[in-house]
């Protein structure tokens, strides 16, 4: 009899483990589907990114950069920066609607791939943009 209630308490804990593993599974798929969402915590304004490669495919963990200079005299700075998640999208929320010198630069990079996206808060507060990545192109300095 106790060994029979051994077998079975072990089928319990063997379920509730496969249960726990299958849960975890599931929640990092949701996680690598949340958006990043970066907020600089200086205004109200935002910039939605989708970054994609040439031929319109969603690029994951690419990483966005963006370096502000805002207040009087643009002495306040901050540099924020951000990764894509599976469908290429990142949110950039909390940016200044005046900057010192606009457009904002949000550079992007993906191993080989880089690409840039200006984006001025003073004309549009809220903004969705898609990024393209693609090599960069030779230098023209020789």
């Amino acid at each position: 009899m106790a060994r029979m209630q051994c077998v079975v308490v072990g089928i319990f804990l063997l379920a509730g483990w496969a249960g726990s593993v299958s849960q975890a599974q599931s929640a990092a798929k949701t996680a690598s589907k949340d958006v990043a969402t970066v907020d600089g915590g200086i205004g109200s304004c935002s910039l939605e990114l989708t970054v994609n490669t040439t031929d319109g495919k969603p690029v994951y963990g690419a990483s966005v950069k963006v370096h502000i200079a805002y207040g009087f005299g643009g002495f306040h700075k901050l540099d924020l920066e951000a990764a894509t998640n599976t469908d290429g999208k990142v949110n950039f929320t909390g940016l200044p609607n005046r900057v010192r010198r606009p457009p904002l630069e949000f550079d992007g990079s993906k191993d080989e791939l880089v690409g840039t996206v200006n984006y001025d808060p003073s004309v549009q507060c809220r903004v969705k943009q898609v990024m393209v990545l693609d090599k960069p192109k030779p230098s023209q300095d020789q």
